[in-house]
């Protein structure tokens, strides 16, 4: 049998490790932010809104939305470990998406009634560097379990 008539398998390539790691650093996050303790002001946790005083790890301002937002991007990433095509895509429109929540950040902070996720300066940070480690991730990583780092493109000899 060919390789490229193999089955894939769940998480085997490089890509679909990064995904999976990916979307299980989420599922850990998404879960923090419902946990006193690890959330600060977790009594203060809001459904949505810049009036949400709870803050991951003393510093990250998180909502149930904004939680609920993490758990969401770790289903996805868990699920398309599946597919090489699909983890890449993940990462980078995933990526993209966090750098459409950096700009939006970039205006909510301060403005009460359109902070609606809600976010702080320390969360726009972590948002820029989630949106371009994902897209780097997305287009430097392998799909080739023999090649590692190489974006997806096969060997020469």
């Amino acid at each position: 049998m060919s390789d490229t008539a193999r089955t894939q398998r769940f998480a085997e390539t490089p890509i679909q490790k990064t995904a999976l790691i990916v979307g299980i650093v989420f599922l850990l996050v998404g879960i923090a932010g419902f946990i006193p303790g690890l959330t600060h002001s977790a009594e203060h946790l809001h459904g949505a809104g810049a009036g949400s005083e709870a803050q991951l790890l003393g510093l990250f301002q998180v909502s149930v939305l904004h939680n609920f937002v993490h758990l969401a991007f770790a289903v996805a990433g868990i699920a398309v470990a599946a597919r090489a095509r699909a983890s890449r895509l993940y990462l980078i429109i995933g990526g993209l998406a966090y750098l459409v929540v950096w700009l939006y950040g970039l205006i909510a902070v301060g403005n009460e009634q359109l902070n609606f996720l809600p976010v702080n300066d320390a969360d726009n940070w972590l948002h820029l560097g989630l949106g371009i480690g994902m897209v780097l991730l997305g287009i430097f990583v392998s799909r080739d379990p023999r090649v590692p780092g190489n974006g997806g493109r096969a060997a020469r000899a």
